[in-house]
């Protein structure tokens, strides 16, 4: 079965136009690159190859040592991949990009993302493997990722808890900071804080109610219909191999290939 699966993501990842950053996304990233302190770019060709290789593993899934030798050594691109996770560069880039979101809805959503044997093990001094983020769900061994989208479904924020938190705990986190008419979420985001924080910010809540309370509320079925859009970006970067299955051993580096495929969509 793995070696199965290992020659899927290769035949996969021989589809030039899936691994490929186009012309213009790449001009955009540039340009950030060129004027974000805390990088050095080098020469531009060198850059977009070091980029396109972070793409590649990120779309295929595979072991880092499986980079194609055409965007150089494996563990040089691995370890630039690395120290811009550490200063958080792949976070700025999306932040970067989502700077005019619209704001008329914000959504909420999660989903669990199982974790791969090779993910456990961190070791002690990086806080081990509670520190990262993992834990266990009915699945298994597996971590969640909760994500906030405007009204048209761009990314604008990343959370990561083990696999066994509950959604609404991080609802304050996904909603700190932004102006919005409508919060959309599911009935796990059903709480008495929750709606009271909405009220507060002088929002609408569109949140259906848990069937278990003893007092059911009205919300607006017409509204809740647009909550699909989180679901669709989370099909959309289930697409990288990298992310709707979990490999890295420090939740810095998987939350830098999302924001990386954040970024990527914001883009399209």
């Amino acid at each position: 079965m793995e070696e199965a699966f290992y020659v899927d993501q290769i035949v996969v990842c021989n589809n030039e136009s899936m691994t490929t950053i186009k012309n213009e996304q790449w001009t955009k990233i540039y340009q950030f690159l060129r004027q974000c302190p805390s990088v050095y770019a080098g020469q531009e060709a060198d850059c977009r190859l070091f980029i396109e290789g972070a793409h590649w593993i990120m779309r295929a899934g595979v072991q880092w040592r499986e980079l194609p030798e055409k965007y150089g050594k494996w563990n040089s691109v691995y370890k630039r991949f690395a120290r811009w996770s550490d200063k958080d560069i792949w976070e700025k880039m999306h932040h970067y990009f989502a700077d005019d979101p619209d704001m008329e809805n914000l959504i909420l959503g999660s989903a669990i993302i199982r974790a791969h044997p090779c993910a456990a093990g961190a070791l002690k001094e990086s806080g081990g493997q509670a520190k990262q983020v993992l834990g266990r769900s009915r699945g298994g061994f597996s971590a969640k990722v909760y994500v906030n989208v405007d009204a048209l479904g761009n990314p604008l924020r990343f959370i990561l808890t083990g696999g066994q938190r509950h959604d609404c705990t991080q609802a304050e986190a996904l909603i700190d900071g932004y102006e919005y008419e409508r919060l959309l979420a599911d009935k796990s985001y059903d709480t008495d804080d929750i709606l009271q924080l909405v009220a507060e910010q002088e929002a609408k809540a569109v949140i259906p109610p848990r069937a278990n309370r003893l007092e059911q509320r009205d919300y607006d079925e017409h509204w809740y219909k647009e909550r699909h859009l989180v679901e669709c970006f989370i099909n959309k970067i289930k697409h990288y191999r990298r992310i709707f299955s979990r490999f890295e051993k420090l939740a810095k580096r998987y939350l830098a290939f999302l924001s990386f495929a954040g970024t990527l969509i914001w883009l399209r």
